[in-house]
C-alpha cells in the first residue's frame, strides 16, 4: 500500500496547479496560500520560514502584494476568498521562489509538490510560446500569399474566435 504523501503527490492533476499560477506585475507567481497548500504546511509556518532565511529569497524570488492586488486577486479567483478577511497581505512567489520554499521547508511532501510545480510553471511556458509562435507563423503565412488565399485566412481566424451570441431574454414578449 502506497504512503499517504505518495498518494497526495500523485493524485494532485496538473490543472489544479495551473489554476493557482496568477499574473502579477509582469510575472507568473503563486501566491503563499497556494503553495502552502500543496506543500502540506501552514502559511503561518511557510512564512515563518521565509522571515528566518531573507537572504535565500531576493526580490526576483518573492514579493509581498500590495492591498489593491490582493483585492484583485481576491475578487477573481475563487479559491483564494479566505485571503479576503487576512489581516496581513500575502507572498507572491515566483518560479524560482517556488523551489527555494521546498529547499527551506525541507519536507518529504514540499520536495514531491515543487517538483510538480516546477514542471507546471514549464507547461505553462511552452503553451504560451507555441500560442504566439502559432499566431507569428499564420501571419507570415498571410504575408506570403496573394488575396485568393486571404478569405482562407479570415474563415480560419472567425472559427478561432466564435462569435458571442445573444442571451435570449426569458418570459413573454409581446
Amino acid at each position: 500500500m502506497l504512503s499517504p504523501m505518495k498518494t497526495r503527490s500523485c493524485l494532485i492533476p496538473p490543472e489544479r496547479i495551473f489554476r493557482t499560477i496568477l499574473f502579477l506585475r509582469g510575472q507568473k507567481v503563486m501566491l503563499d496560500a497556494d503553495l502552502s497548500e500543496l506543500y502540506g504546511v501552514s502559511t503561518k509556518r511557510l512564512n515563518e520560514q521565509v522571515r528566518r532565511n531573507p537572504d535565500r529569497f531576493p526580490p526576483d524570488f518573492m514579493f509581498r502584494l500590495i492591498q489593491e492586488e490582493k483585492t484583485e486577486v481576491v475578487a477573481n479567483c475563487d479559491h483564494l476568498k479566505q485571503l479576503k478577511f487576512a489581516s496581513t497581505l500575502p507572498n507572491a512567489f515566483t518560479e524560482y521562489g517556488a523551489i527555494m520554499l521546498a529547499t527551506v521547508l525541507n519536507t518529504r511532501l514540499a520536495v514531491r509538490m515543487s517538483l510538480q510545480v516546477i514542471r507546471a510553471f514549464v507547461r505553462l511556458r511552452e503553451i504560451l510560446a507555441t500560442h504566439k509562435d502559432l499566431a507569428r507563423k499564420v501571419e507570415e503565412m498571410e504575408m506570403r500569399y496573394d488575396a485568393n488565399f486571404r478569405a482562407l485566412y479570415n474563415a480560419v481566424r472567425k472559427l478561432s474566435n466564435p462569435p458571442v451570441r445573444k442571451k435570449r431574454m426569458i418570459g413573454f414578449h409581446p
